[in-house]
């Protein structure tokens, strides 16, 4: 009992230390911020400081005079933007419209997703102009060191040579930085942010929209209407993921495997099989074998002419069955880009390895578990956890081969669904927008945190110098 103790004093002790070390390092790092933004004021010229109100002002006086028209413009834009719309729509943002829409009374009224999206539109912008503001600063800054060791400012030829040439990949970058930022950060943000809204429904313009705050996260959990069928999803969803991933991945370094060894023949038209089968586009084989397993499809047509009763793989009432034919039609779709993966890392492992496993005894399963597992995990994590993400999401699996039906116990879906076709039958069929934002948020939490620590606890980032 006393060693518990002692033992506990000295973690605590430990814990102390560590929490104190964090403090100091915390508090020093603000001191030398300070320090350095004391010495900036202290040491800048009345030029670089009049560039906090007008910006290129210091570029002017030390006659670099493209970079301060420049900034100057971006300074009047960012000026006539949020005079003309900036300010309304950062308001908008957070009010989502005051002024509901009247026909009647011919009130045209506020959009209140359209101010969503000019609000984040808006935040977007202020945050590229905060970012021109604080690089026209430093600049600003370096061109006074420059000038007081006698440094003359580049001419507009010099930094375009030098843009062309040393700083080409940020010229390169910029325009697909801007379109990632309008195309794809955009939508994402907007998603997420619906999600905390209580838009669909009967909620949707010319009704006005509210920020509702984790309504929608506990409706999930703790309405009935949402709640209980979220929680048979999840667990469906997750154990998908994990039997998919792993009948796939195991499969296709099987036939990987099978593939190698030098008693095969013909491993080229071999090879040529599972390639076909995903060379083939996916919906196509999905509706294939969906039509196998309907009742009039070449399934039941042998079974019926044997003497017995046609069977419904994929009735309301066939969970089992339809969530089997599921994991191996998803394993036809799948193996084939594994095994093609598998085949060439297999190629790269020494060959003496195992014939040392072998001298010492090793059988074919322990040269497997100790030498091949080790190395494939380590090439193939990363491909791995993308296979356990798109299994997670896999929309079209269960779209194709049982879509449209809703049981018993389950609100506006069926028990083979994932989560990812709940949302789409939420959202896109029943307009609960804000409900099926909430659950892409939730997946998106999912994937990205089994994804991350997996990745860490992988031989892919712990044991990195083993395999070099």
């Amino acid at each position: 009992m006393d060693n518990i103790v002692k033992k506990n004093r000295k973690r605590l002790k430990y814990k102390d230390s560590e929490r104190t070390k964090c403090i100091n390092n915390a508090q020093q790092d603000s001191m030398v911020h300070k320090k350095r933004f004391t010495d900036f004021w202290k040491n800048s010229s009345l030029s670089v400081k009049a560039s906090f109100l007008i910006m290129g002002l210091a570029h002017l006086r030390y006659k670099c005079f493209y970079k301060a028209i420049c900034y100057f413009l971006i300074e009047v834009s960012m000026i006539l933007y949020m005079l003309i719309r900036g300010i309304d729509d950062v308001i908008g943002f957070f009010t989502l419209g005051t002024v509901k829409a009247d026909a009647w009374a011919r009130v045209k009224g506020d959009d209140s997703i359209v101010m969503l999206l000019m609000g984040i539109f808006s935040l977007i912008v202020i945050s590229l102009f905060i970012y021109f503001y604080v690089q026209c600063i430093r600049s600003s800054y370096e061109m006074q060191l420059d000038f007081e060791k006698g440094i003359k400012c580049k001419t507009f030829k010099e930094n375009v040579a030098e843009y062309l040439d040393k700083k080409f990949y940020k010229l390169a970058l910029s325009s697909p930085i801007v379109g990632v930022c309008i195309f794809n950060v955009l939508p994402i943000v907007f998603m997420i942010l619906i999600a905390f809204t209580n838009y669909g429904g009967t909620i949707v313009p010319p009704e006005l929209v509210d920020w509702v705050g984790l309504k929608n996260f506990q409706k999930l959990i703790v309405l009935s209407k949402f709640g209980p069928t979220f929680m048979k999803i999840l667990r469906w969803n997750l154990v998908w993921a994990v039997i998919s991933t792993t009948l796939n991945y195991f499969v296709g370094i099987g036939l990987a495997m099978l593939l190698n060894k030098k008693c095969v023949k013909g491993k080229a038209i071999w090879r040529a099989f599972p390639v076909l089968a995903y060379a083939i586009p996916g919906f196509i084989t999905l509706l294939a074998f969906k039509f196998m397993f309907s009742y009039g499809g070449p399934i039941n047509q042998i079974i019926v002419a044997h003497g017995g009763k046609a069977i419904g793989f994929l009735d309301l009432d066939a969970r089992s069955t339809s969530r089997i034919i599921g994991l191996l039609v998803n394993c036809w779709i799948s193996v084939p880009s594994i095994m093609l993966l598998a085949t060439g890392h297999l190629s790269n492992i020494d060959k003496t390895l195992y014939e040392a496993a072998k001298i010492d005894g090793a059988g074919k399963f322990a040269s497997f578990r100790k030498i091949t597992m080790p190395y494939m995990l380590f090439a193939t994590m990363p491909v791995l956890l993308s296979q356990f993400v798109g299994n997670f999401n896999n929309f079209g699996i269960f779209y194709f081969l049982r879509g449209g039906l809703y049981n018993k116990g389950y609100f506006l879906a069926s028990d083979t669904d994932l989560l990812i076709n709940w949302l789409y039958n939420l959202s896109i069929d029943n307009n609960y927008y804000s409900i099926g934002a909430a659950i892409s948020l939730i997946i998106f939490m999912i994937t990205s945190a089994i994804s991350l620590f997996i990745y860490v606890k992988s031989p892919s980032y712990r044991e990195e110098d083993t395999f070099q």
